[in-house]
């Protein structure tokens, strides 16, 4: 029979289409995950895999599989969750994503005291695109997302914690640095920077952009929040960062000011992402509960969304 380490290398193949990042993925040599691919094969009795110098491909019957092993690697997932959630669910580790333009800035808010509160609980945390981590969560390598919304996946259940205000960051001696809000068309003509495509933020300053008429730049796309920060301070243009960074880093910077947009600011929705096949679903909704109550005493510049 096929083993659960192969499922999980035909499926790193089917994110990937590439070898050496699916192998990389999971944390194994090449050989080693093309070696298993043919062993898998060979028990099936059908080929899965394209190989070729142009790259990597599956085949029908291919994809098939790795949907289906997708679901197995899920189910076992909720499976050894469920055990854990037995015994107590804040006794262990929670396997958590979140993504890039949040993770730095929102975690030292809330982990120190979630840490005095369930000082046996692990979070391993990783940070990634929206669409890597949803895949992630869905194939059962990640238990739980901080994740922007809208979440309209199915087989998902998300939480709001907060709307996060966006800023408008410019350089100190920028003319819009003595508004404050900056009037509703403050921004038409202007150079506004984001981080590049596949990011959320991306997608929101991108329509910010187009309703007061701002030019979103396409030739300097930020990579994180940081590098963003240092290219305005440069006169590159102005961006929209969320409220937590500019707290962070924004705040404490000589360069580079905030100012707020006016009424209703643009901002964005965080909530908690599981599936709802997860075991510890209980012990999530009380996270959720424990997270507002640490932001309303530990961050006033977003609103807390009660559940």
């Amino acid at each position: 029979m096929p083993t659960l380490q192969q499922f999980r290398y035909l499926v790193a193949v089917a994110d990937c289409l590439h070898f050496r990042r699916a192998a990389e993925s999971v944390h194994v040599t090449q050989p080693t995950l093309s070696a298993q691919l043919r062993e898998l094969e060979e028990k099936l009795g059908v080929q899965l895999v394209e190989r070729s110098r142009a790259g990597v491909t599956l085949t029908p019957i291919g994809r098939e599989v790795a949907d289906r092993a997708r679901g197995v690697l899920r189910d076992v997932a909720d499976i050894a969750a469920l055990a854990r959630a037995g015994a107590n669910p804040f006794d262990g580790t929670i396997r958590v994503g979140i993504v890039g333009s949040l993770g730095g800035y929102f975690l030292p808010l809330i982990l120190p005291t979630l840490h005095d509160t369930y000082p046996r609980l692990k979070f391993y945390v990783r940070e990634g695109l929206a669409a890597d981590l949803m895949g992630r969560l869905r194939d059962g390598s990640l238990d739980l997302l901080f994740f922007p919304l809208p979440v309209e996946e199915p087989g998902l259940i998300h939480v709001p914690l907060f709307h996060e205000p966006l800023l408008v960051v410019m350089p100190s001696d920028h003319p819009l640095a003595a508004c404050d809000p900056v009037p509703p068309d403050g921004l038409r003509g202007e150079t506004v920077m984001t981080l590049e495509t596949g990011h959320r933020l991306h997608d929101t300053v991108a329509e910010l952009a187009l309703a007061t008429g701002a030019t979103l730049s396409l030739d300097y796309e930020g990579t994180s929040l940081d590098t963003l920060r240092q290219m305005v301070a440069t006169g590159l243009g102005l961006s929209v960062l969320p409220a937590l960074y500019v707290r962070s880093e924004v705040t404490r910077a000589d360069l580079v000011t905030a100012r707020p947009l006016p009424e209703p600011q643009p901002g964005r929705d965080i909530a908690l992402v599981w599936r709802k096949t997860a075991a510890q679903g209980g012990a999530f909704e009380r996270l959720a509960r424990d997270i507002r109550e640490i932001l309303r005493a530990a961050a006033p510049e977003v609103t807390v969304i009660d559940g």
